[in-house]
């Protein structure tokens, strides 16, 4: 049952020969990829005007050269991120040019962060676009969290039946969402240019703010840079671009950054000349379009992509983090099963690990991760400074030709970035400090789980020097709770091998019960030794695993190794096993801890 409805959940396994078909092409790639930074417009010009209507709407013309400003970190960001998919063009991004170029801690940090970002990526994201659906229909507001839930669920089921085919349906809305806006902005403008909006509706540009000052002037900048969240997904996921790998992710990041610049500009400008104020009860997006169509058809197709944006969003998150996560696992920081490729040849693993975090974490904000948004936004700065930094390091180490403008360039991204990254920390340090806690834990953790694994191979390295003692016989015990089937069918198996002693050891609850007990044995199998262990407590394990310490002791004495040989039954039908107890399970579990003891299950099928 579980394997066809996994059959029918996620597909057919693939080869891995079939891996070339799972590749993406530009338009794809371009899609999921930009869904991250391209809904980021939905809400980055808002934030621009929360932080200035703090002194009063005249100061809302401070949005365009604030908005000119972004740009500029987007230029030297998207070029700076050009230069690393060429120069690391098997993907990783920050976490690979940070470990490179500035050492490992800092390489953690920016993985870390990254990690932590795109879990983050998928809760806003998914919740925020809950939201503008039970804004549409409030009487399903009291189910956000389920709504949310489901939502992560089923974009995640689409991310395990591959990324092609993911990409294939996700596309549809992310380009209905930007010819919805460039519509927006193109019926704006003609607006605008044929004098159907009036002037005074905004102050003009220059225009004296009683109250400004540069700090709310960067705390706008740095409000404003959270529309270039995503805008590193990219570079983590060129191993999933069609060949020449480089050069289309590249070509992706430009188009990307030009799409994001166009619709950013266009809203922020939009926002300005009609003056809107933000609301609580409705986005800046919404009111522009209220302005520009009214509430007609095109009114609810522009609210309708925003949506669907909001959600999609998540989707860079589930491209990103399984290739991130697979980096890190590659160079034994993670767990190895990230490394895993699952039947429709994607890290699996790391795609249900996203989702799986993704839920929880909504249903411990209860679906309002709003206040998660500054932490999701400094954990993107985070690598972003760190990976312009390690590029200044590669490009001052190397100086390959033209390297004076490529550090250029960098030194730009990485100022500005480092400029945001502490605004946030200042402005926003009540929402941002878990950041100074959950990173350092983060890279402990990374540590500890890379020093298991050193140690581990340690162990296991054939060449190691420590002696391995031979084994001159072997001692085989068989726990029974009857004469059965099962029982005679693990001492027949017992039997067929080369052993020196066979015990078979039945504990008791009852004197009476034994005495019978040893009785039957005699009489069924006399050859092989019965010890009957008497348990006070009602406890099989106790008894048994002190006897079994008993004779291992001894075995020892004698280069003798023991064997404990478990008969199991298994039922034709999985849901029987609810029907009886796991003795055999709950014994094998404990002994499996033990030194110098093997254990070993014999299987005998139930026939109905």
């Amino acid at each position: 049952m579980f394997s066809s409805l996994k059959r029918f959940l996620i597909g057919r396994p693939l080869k891995s020969e079939e891996l070339g078909e799972q590749k993406l092409s530009k338009t794809k790639a371009l899609a999921i990829l930009s869904s991250d930074a391209l809904s980021s417009v939905a809400y980055g010009p808002e934030q621009i005007l929360i932080v200035l209507v703090t002194i009063s709407a005249a100061a809302f013309w401070y949005s365009i050269p604030i908005a000119v400003a972004v740009l500029v970190l987007l230029v030297a960001l998207i070029l700076s991120y050009r230069q690393i998919i060429y120069a690391y063009p098997h993907g990783g991004g920050a976490y690979v040019v940070s470990k490179e170029n500035l050492g490992k801690n800092p390489g953690l940090i920016a993985g870390g962060s990254l990690l932590v970002d795109y879990i983050l990526t998928v809760a806003v994201s998914v919740s925020a676009g809950t939201d503008a659906i039970t804004s549409a229909f409030p009487v399903l507001h009291e189910h956000n969290v389920l709504i949310a839930c489901v939502l992560v669920t089923f974009i995640t089921i689409l991310n395990l039946r591959g990324i092609t085919e993911s990409a294939s349906i996700l596309a549809y809305p992310v380009y209905l969402f930007v010819l919805a806006l460039f519509i927006l902005i193109g019926v704006g403008l003609f607006k605008i240019i044929t004098g159907q909006v009036s002037p005074e509706l905004h102050s003009p540009i220059g225009t004296p703010v009683a109250g400004i000052s540069l700090f709310l002037l960067l705390r706008a900048f740095a409000s404003g840079s959270s529309a270039l969240t995503g805008v590193e997904a990219i570079s983590n996921a060129i191993p999933n671009f069609k060949e020449p790998r480089p050069r289309n992710a590249a070509r992706t990041l430009m188009a990307m950054g030009l799409l994001l610049a166009m619709l950013f500009t266009g809203i922020v400008f939009l926002a300005y000349y009609y003056g809107i104020v933000p609301k609580e009860t409705e986005t800046v997006v919404s009111q522009i379009a209220a302005n520009t169509f009214g509430r007609n058809f095109m009114y609810f197709f522009i609210q309708g992509t925003t949506a669907m944006i909001l959600v999609l969003a998540a989707n860079t998150g589930y491209s990103a983090f399984p290739q991130l996560a697979y980096n890190l696992a590659k160079d034994k920081y993670v767990a190895r099963m990230f490394t895993m490729r699952g039947d429709r040849l994607g890290y699996s693993n790391g795609i249900i690990f996203l989702g799986i975090t993704s839920i929880l974490l909504i249903i411990l904000f209860k679906g309002q991760t709003e206040q998660l948004i500054p932490l999701y936004a400094v954990g993107v700065f985070i690598p972003f400074t760190l990976s312009q930094t390690g590029m200044l390091v590669k490009w001052i180490r190397e100086k390959p030709a033209g390297w004076g403008l490529k550090l250029t360039i960098n030194f730009v991204g990485a100022f500005i970035s480092f400029l945001v990254m502490m605004t946030f920390f200042i402005t926003k340090f009540a929402q941002v400090w878990p950041v100074l806690i959950f990173l350092p834990i983060l890279v402990f953790i990374f540590h500890k789980i890379k020093k298991h694994y050193d140690s581990v191979g340690e162990q296991l390295r054939v060449y190691n020097q420590e002696p391995v003692l031979p084994v001159e016989g072997n001692v085989i015990i068989v726990p029974v709770a009857g004469i059965t089937h099962v029982v005679e069918n693990t001492l027949n198996y017992a039997k067929s091998l080369s052993v020196d002693q066979i015990f078979a050891v039945y504990v008791s609850f009852d004197r009476e019960d034994e005495k019978r007990f040893e009785e039957k044995w005699k009489n069924w199998q006399p050859d092989i030794r019965l010890v009957t262990l008497h348990s006070y407590y009602r406890s099989v394990i106790q008894p048994l695993t002190k006897f079994i310490d008993t004779v291992e002791h001894k075995a020892r004495e004698s280069n003798y190794r023991v064997t404990v040989l478990i008969p199991q039954f298994i039922p034709k039908k999985n849901w029987h096993n609810v029907l009886h107890n796991q003795s055999s399970i709950l014994i094998r579990t404990y002994l499996l801890y033990k030194r110098n003891v093997i254990v070993s299950t014999v299987p005998f099928h139930l026939k109905k």
